[in-house]
């Protein structure tokens, strides 16, 4: 089955892609699809979105279809054809001028 994946930012440099459409197994789950994306883009992409324990980074935000992983079943969520996947990198604000 096909899934699309959305890249953004710093991923978007490394892929150099906005978006993919990945085929994945008919069970995969969010992390094998992480796992696979490592496996094409190798340790600048890795390094992206892991810490240095290997975890997920907690500060990136996983998107299904527009809902965060995290309200879903994380990493074990089961992915479904046509899902679309995002990476949404943290997000900064405040400026100096306003102080």
């Amino acid at each position: 089955m096909k899934v699309k994946v959305r890249f953004f930012t710093k991923l978007r440099e490394i892929t150099d892609k906005r978006e993919e459409e990945i085929e994945v197994k008919f069970d995969s789950t969010l992390r094998n699809l992480l796992e696979m994306l490592e496996g094409k883009y190798g340790s600048k992409f890795r390094d992206y979105i892991r810490n240095k324990r290997g975890e997920f980074r907690s500060n990136l935000q996983y998107l299904i279809n527009g809902k965060n992983a995290g309200l879903l079943e994380e990493f074990d969520t089961k992915l479904k054809e046509d899902d679309i996947m995002a990476i949404i990198p943290p997000v900064g604000g405040g400026s100096s001028l306003l102080q």
